[in-house]
């Protein structure tokens, strides 16, 4: 599982490549809301859930999958982008695990994303 009490989470960047490698994972009625990529790991986030991608070993052959579901939060932060500070950060509270950060570089779908997740909070 990701250690997401250490520094949170990569920068991440837009990137399908990661919603591709989720598709064998995914629920009945189940869609891909956007993707992100860091250096090896991912993102996916679903309407339904988050599944986050560790990519392990030399190779990168062996990858963890953490599923994140929405309905396990109970609260969050958007942070958006700026005119200078063009980063911008998810913080999830989850009942059980804690915080969890995200934090995105370029383009983002924070729009959509938020309203995923608060349509399972609200």
């Amino acid at each position: 599982m990701i250690d997401f009490n250490n520094k949170g989470f990569f920068k991440l960047k837009q990137n399908d490549e990661y919603a591709e490698r989720v598709t064998a994972l995914l629920l009945e009625g189940e869609q891909v809301i956007d993707a992100y990529k860091a250096m090896r790991d991912g993102v996916v986030f679903t309407n339904k859930r988050i599944i986050a991608v560790n990519v392990q070993g030399i190779t990168g052959s062996k990858k963890d999958f953490t599923s994140l579901p929405y309905k396990n939060i109970v609260a969050y932060s958007v942070e958006t982008s700026g005119t200078f500070d063009l980063d911008s950060e998810l913080e999830i509270y989850f009942s059980s695990l804690g915080k969890v950060k995200f934090e995105f570089t370029g383009k983002t779908s924070m729009v959509e994303i938020s309203k995923y997740i608060s349509s399972y909070l609200l």
